[in-house]
């Protein structure tokens, strides 16, 4: 074992925090006092952190096969400089395409999908309300100002999506994946909109349907469970958002999930999509076992494309795309909120867990999640993945339509609407 030895102590010269590990038998390498500090229970976890295999480890931590110390900055710090190479995938050939996308077609039937995001989004309530702003907003925020507070931010993003499809009152809005309702209700007291959610979460679809309850927004909003494929088409909607949801649907959907917003979508009418896009080129996952960490434990059956081929696929659908904005730092940000305010209340949220999923399955859980979403905040900030804002219209074939003529819609075909 001396060779592993001899290259973690190379290893560990180079990063930018101090780091120890902590090898079978006990003996240290590094700093007694690090900032970060490791200790391995076997040697094929030691050889996979050599390697570079972060996903591995994050993976080996859940499972407590390693024991990690630190804040989470410095861990993830770390782990940045402990890759061997960018985690983008870039394999391209023709089998592995082709394996993706059946295993993409065996992972979005709509009772897989219902499966799937239940195992996330029904966690807990209460876990997510230890470190979500108070209106758990669960995607990312718009940090319009530098000195922002998370809460704010997340405001500022709702009505930026509210100004973007230039909600007016009266308007029929639907919100697919409507999550806890933030945007629903917004988009209702502050724009006057007759708004309807869809979710295939238990947990939020009851969470909101008390909230409109106590906000007297019965007449106005509803909040329903079901699969957006299932949403019935002879009322289309002035406006549609989705918002953190399309990751969900998956490769081989995206042409169906676009096609059924086009038919959701009255001619002429506007729908934004929002949502984390892939930093490569081609379907894939993030490498050093990254992406298959996210796929066990949090997110399973996700998948991510990059914004041109979701551009496509939006245009296969019927839609025109009018306008784009890339958040990726914002998003960086937003989760580095969650992550410190996860971190400031690891017992609150260790005992939530408890209550919900027992002793050892809250552990694994938080453990996860600490990883989750610390991981990232660090992947954005690096840019192997993005978020997305995509305005688009479904064009109703009328010249006159719009300020200009051949718009086709309601948009001005101009930015000044949105941030005067």
């Amino acid at each position: 074992m001396e060779p592993l030895q001899r290259k973690l102590e190379q290893q560990l010269a180079t990063l930018p925090v101090a780091l120890s590990v902590t090898i079978p038998g006990g003996r240290r390498i590094g700093p007694a006092n690090a900032e970060v500090q490791l200790e391995f229970k076997d040697w094929s976890g030691l050889a996979r952190f050599a390697a570079g295999q972060i996903g591995r480890i994050a993976e080996d931590y859940v499972e407590r096969r390693v024991r990690i110390e630190g804040r989470m900055r410095d861990v993830m710090a770390a782990a940045a400089s402990l890759l061997p190479g960018s985690p983008v995938a870039s394999d391209t050939s023709w089998w592995t395409q082709m394996l993706r996308r059946a295993q993409s077609l065996a992972l979005h039937t709509p009772e897989k999908d219902a499966e799937q995001i239940r195992f996330h989004y029904d966690v807990s309530d209460d876990f997510y309300a230890l470190w979500l702003d108070p209106r758990r907003v669960y995607s990312c925020a718009y940090f319009a100002q530098p000195d922002y507070t998370l809460a704010q931010a997340q405001e500022a993003k709702l009505d930026l999506i509210c100004r973007k499809l230039m909600l007016r009152p009266g308007d029929r809005f639907l919100d697919i994946g409507a999550g806890w309702g933030g945007l629903l209700m917004w988009a209702a007291e502050h724009y006057g909109v007759n708004a309807t959610g869809i979710t295939l979460s238990h947990n939020q679809h009851a969470y909101v349907n008390r909230t409109i309850e106590e906000k007297g927004l019965g007449a106005r909003v509803q909040m329903r469970i079901m699969d957006y494929r299932e949403l019935p088409e002879e009322q289309p909607f002035d406006k549609i958002a989705s918002v953190g949801m399309f990751e969900h649907v998956g490769q081989v959907n995206m042409p169906t999930y676009f096609g059924k917003i086009y038919r959701l979508l009255k001619p002429g009418g506007l729908v934004l999509n929002h949502g984390i896009t892939a930093g490569s080129l081609q379907p894939g996952k993030l490498g050093a076992g990254m992406g298959d960490f996210i796929g066990k434990y949090i997110f399973p059956g996700g998948e991510l494309l990059h914004p041109s081929l979701v551009l496509r696929d939006l245009a296969v659908g019927g839609l025109e795309m009018v306008d784009t904005e890339n958040l990726r730092p914002h998003y960086a940000r937003t989760l580095w909120a969650w992550s410190d305010a996860l971190e400031d209340r690891l017992e609150q949220a260790r005992a939530v867990l408890e209550r919900t999923h027992g002793v050892e399955g809250g552990d694994t859980v938080l453990r996860a999640y600490r990883l989750y979403l610390s991981g990232c905040a660090m992947t954005f900030e690096h840019g192997w993945i993005g978020l997305h804002q995509i305005l688009a219209t479904r064009p109703d074939g009328n010249m006159g339509t719009g300020s200009l003529r051949g718009a086709q819609s309601l948009y001005p075909f101009t930015r000044n609407y949105i941030y005067r």
